[in-house]
């Protein structure tokens, strides 16, 4: 996903790009699927490489890690961009609501029995195929992508991560984040024809973040990093090497 992204920063950056627990070409130790466990390894990770602070960026889960990061771990993280994923800290809203049909592939993940089944190939080829604004994969690079989930304990990652997002979610319209702030400098890119996540959940998270910029990309979907590398690569490398707030 973010080869290309990696070959234009590696001259003007010390980079490291490890899997979440779970998924690509990490392990599968059959627990820990969740924001707070990813978030807990990147920081173990920091710690390993006695790396004080990084600057950031991550994609749909990786952006969920990296909010969960920026409030939690502050002074880990000196600036951070995020690509396609919602703010935590969203307000429940009843327009929210009628955007709910964009879940029905968490729904399906987390089924009991059935949701590992679905996330071997069924789910997550339909969104691979229908989550873009023009289709970036060829077919070798969408088999790349569904082949790591044919492995049974990859596929119970995915379940229980959607297991995790379906109490998450409860929990953010019971107000578990209300309260939080984000202090971090963050640059949130978002394809605004995602079908899976809403944008206008990008412009409730506003007022819960200082300094917060937002770039709606109109001819992007869900998959902003593989569908505008050069855009991603253009906004990361100036927003990532900016000093200050």
């Amino acid at each position: 996903m973010w080869r290309r992204v990696i070959e234009a920063l590696r001259g003007d950056f010390h980079l490291l790009a490890p899997d979440l627990r779970g998924f690509g070409w990490t392990e599968a130790p059959g627990r820990g699927y969740d924001g707070d466990t990813f978030a807990a390894d990147q920081i173990a990770l920091l710690d390993a490489l006695d790396l004080e602070s990084v600057r950031l960026i991550g994609h749909d889960w990786g952006g969920w890690t990296a909010f969960l990061l920026g409030l939690d771990h502050p002074d880990r993280i000196e600036r951070m961009v995020v690509c396609n994923a919602p703010p935590p800290w969203v307000p429940a809203s009843p327009r929210l609501g009628l955007e709910a049909w964009r879940s029905w592939y968490a729904v399906a993940n987390a089924l009991p029995g059935v949701g590992p089944r679905l996330a071997r190939r069924a789910v997550p080829e339909r969104i691979l195929r229908s989550g873009h604004y023009r289709d970036p994969f060829d077919a070798d690079e969408r088999e790349l992508y569904l082949r790591q989930f044919t492995e049974p304990a990859r596929a119970e990652a995915v379940s229980e991560l959607y297991r995790y997002y379906l109490r998450i979610f409860r929990e953010g319209v019971r107000g578990a984040f209300r309260g939080r702030h984000l202090s971090v400098p963050t640059l949130l890119l978002f394809g605004a024809t995602d079908l899976y996540v809403s944008p206008k959940l990008v412009e409730l998270a506003r007022p819960n973040a200082d300094a917060f910029e937002v770039e709606l990309v109109p001819d992007s979907g869900h998959f902003i990093v593989d569908e505008k590398p050069a855009l991603v690569i253009d906004r990361a490398r100036a927003f990532l090497a900016t000093e200050g707030p």
